[in-house]
């Protein structure tokens, strides 16, 4: 079943020596499928022998410069379902330890590559999840493997620091290299966090603390009693502050972020949280050129219980310190509001002077074709702060230097962040810059949603409701059954796609996914809802 593979060496100068350098060269074959598609016989690209390419990988002296596969032609599939027997059996193994229920499949990253994810039963999958839109340049990106070749960056992975106490000395630069290249306009400071649940956490501390400076006036000092009380969770020092957020959002897992998470009973259930109002956010209707009058009426509807709930909780002594929004809700179910929703929205918040914090976690790092989401809004002036993760590798915020803390420790951390992953995200930045990715994902954006679309006019018994901003993109299903039926048979047929909300399926590939891997997407889409 494997195919075969051509191993030309050839001279090379490596460091003055000659060297051997390994051409790949896997012979591609083709399994074709008679009549109707069966799990057992799918038209796909045979997956080249994993165990071959690494014992030639091994014996070339180039391979710890370069070693990730060329992408294959399609997708492979060998087991008759997913996970196969190898992912069951690490799946057991793994349950014996930690709960294992939500594993999907055990991966080989070893050898998967660009937009191909590999699982340990030899199966090769056009992966249009990227571990929760975590990945932007597919699997084994050549440049991103370079950068631990260099003995410097090896030091910075190895002695990780205390950022707040003891930085390296090139981490000024390196911030200030972020910040030029990235920053969103207007945002000149940028503090640095582990994931995206933390960065949210420490971000919302900001805006407590800039509400109560407000509060206190600029050369406002603690009083004895707000030092004291914060010790025992109280009033004065502990105020009853609340945030504002969504029905239908995802901020985190953490105590604070979750008090503004209402995506799922199951991220909330058991846990302590805080009186915090949670408002209406726009439920549109698809086509949205059809339906122009009630999703503006929606957006009315929302912004109207946003100023409502900002006045009732003022009374009731809880004032309202910010707003924090998701320009597209993503785990709650891929859901949009329009860009004159997100201009009001601002408006009210600076009508009552409150933060506007807009959470980039999952949109932020080009995959909407613009590098920021809230970029599409046309907004007045910038959000006040601006949070970040995933894509961009370790979590964060960017903000106006009003929002820096006056004193030291309040926000604050042993690790404050990550050397090794800022120098994996300058690169990110330079090949996102380089390979005009931004333009890429709007085309590939483009055949993506205009496939769906015309599926949609194919089976409207089955999806509907097609939406997105460039390759961010999700479709509904009738039910929530038949969403986690197509997900299954898609893995089947070899595309890895994710679930979101209630019965939607959301697309969240890599920046380098092109026309030519929207096409088969569409094309196993399309068998796979045939057969339904």
């Amino acid at each position: 079943m494997f195919g075969a593979m051509a191993r030309h060496i050839h001279p090379s100068i490596t460091n003055g020596k000659q060297s051997n350098i390994v051409n790949l060269r896997p012979i591609m074959s083709i399994v074709k499928p008679t009549g109707k598609h069966t799990a057992a016989a799918p038209s796909m690209h045979v997956a080249l022998g994993l165990n071959t390419f690494r014992a030639v990988t091994r014996a070339s002296g180039y391979v710890k410069y370069f070693t990730t596969l060329p992408e294959p032609q399609e997708p492979t599939i060998n087991t008759a379902s997913i996970p196969g027997p190898k992912s069951l059996e690490l799946k057991k193994k793994l349950n014996t330890m930690q709960l294992a229920d939500m594993v999907n499949f055990f991966v080989d990253y070893e050898s998967s590559t660009g937009n191909y994810l590999c699982d340990v039963d030899g199966n090769v999958m056009l992966d249009v999840y990227m571990q929760i839109s975590s990945i932007p340049l597919g699997y084994n990106h050549p440049r991103l493997l370079n950068i631990f070749n260099n003995d410097t960056n090896v030091k910075a992975l190895i002695n990780r620091p205390a950022l707040g106490f003891f930085p390296g000395k090139d981490w000024p630069v390196r911030l200030e290299n972020i910040l030029k290249q990235i920053a969103p306009k207007g945002l000149n400071n940028m503090t640095t966090m582990m994931c995206g649940s933390c960065a949210n956490e420490n971000a919302y501390k900001n805006i407590f603390i800039a509400y109560m400076r407000k509060k206190r006036g600029e050369e406002g000092n603690f009083t004895d009693e707000e030092m004291k009380s914060c010790m025992v969770n109280m009033p004065p020092g502990a105020p009853n502050l609340s945030l504002l957020s969504f029905h239908g959002s995802f901020h985190g897992r953490t105590m604070g972020a979750l008090a503004t998470t209402h995506s799922k009973y199951i991220h909330k259930i058991d846990f302590p949280s805080l009186d915090w109002p949670v408002a209406a956010f726009p439920n549109y209707k698809y086509p949205l050129e059809e339906n122009e009058r009630d999703n503006k009426a929606e957006d009315e509807k929302c912004l109207a219980q946003v100023e409502e709930l900002i006045e009732t909780y003022s009374k009731k002594d809880r004032p309202v310190a910010g707003i924090v929004v998701e320009p597209i809700q993503s785990e709650g179910g891929d859901n949009h509001a329009s860009p004159e929703f997100f201009q009001q929205l601002q408006y009210i918040s600076k009508k009552y002077d409150i933060s506007l914090l807009i959470d980039e976690v999952q949109t932020g790092g080009g995959c909407t074709g613009k590098f920021w989401c809230y970029e599409h809004f046309n907004l007045p002036s910038p959000p006040e702060i601006v949070t970040f993760s995933k894509k961009l590798q370790l979590g964060g915020y960017f903000h106006t230097s009003e929002y820096r803390p006056r004193e030291t420790l309040r926000i604050f951390n042993t690790w404050m962040g990550d050397p090794a992953k800022i120098l994996l995200l300058e690169e990110i930045i330079n090949v996102i810059k380089e390979d005009q990715l931004l333009d890429q994902v709007q085309q590939s954006g483009k055949v993506l949603k205009t496939g769906l679309l015309q599926l949609e006019k194919e089976y409207p018994h089955l999806v509907n409701s097609t939406r997105g901003r460039g390759t961010f993109l999700a479709i509904d299903f009738e039910t929530p059954e038949l969403r986690d039926t197509v997900i299954a048979q898609l893995r089947k047929w070899g595309v890895h796609a994710g679930g979101c909300g209630k019965q939607s399926l959301r697309f969240r590939p890599a920046l380098t996914f092109r026309e030519k891997h929207a096409n088969i997407v569409l094309d196993r889409l399309r068998r796979v809802l045939y057969e339904t």
